[in-house]
């Protein structure tokens, strides 16, 4: 076989590895996060508003890439379920806020730990050492791969 048929071979393989280990962890994580009434695209807003506080809605549409019609729906979701509110801001009316209610903020303190306990079960394949390394490598391919986009 020529080094480049085992570049490419190796490269599929890679791609097929990658593919079949994300859709394992990404199971347990959407599992995880159904079990609460939530999908992954309210769950990433709901971490998005925790972590970082209020936020445009705009902003928190590219933190959590869906396009801007997509999150004004996601954001209509949660503000029916009381987990949210929006506010205008006060510099530019224009802007339009996203915060967590107080009823949000209590629901993802009780079930972000629950969340992450399963993540990390979903990883325990790996050790700590190897996790670090595995980050390091999949960043440098992340970037490679959209660098090239």
């Amino acid at each position: 076989m020529s080094d480049n048929l085992e570049h490419e071979d190796l490269s599929l393989y890679l791609f097929v590895v990658l593919s079949r280990a994300y859709d394992s962890v990404m199971a347990h994580s959407n599992r995880s996060i159904q079990s609460h009434g939530l999908n992954s695209t309210e769950f990433g807003v709901l971490d998005v508003l925790y972590h970082k506080g209020p936020q445009p809605l705009q902003k928190i549409g590219e933190k959590v890439l869906i396009s801007s019609g997509n999150i004004t729906y996601v954001v209509d979701k949660l503000q029916k379920k009381n987990l949210l509110v929006r506010r205008a801001s006060a510099e530019d009316r224009r802007v339009i806020y996203a915060e967590l209610t107080k009823e949000g903020k209590e629901m993802f303190e009780r079930i972000f730990p629950i969340h992450k306990e399963k993540i990390a079960c979903a990883v325990s394949g790996l050790t700590d050492e190897e996790k670090i390394q595995a980050s390091v490598l999949l960043r440098k391919l992340g970037i490679t791969a959209q660098d090239l986009y």
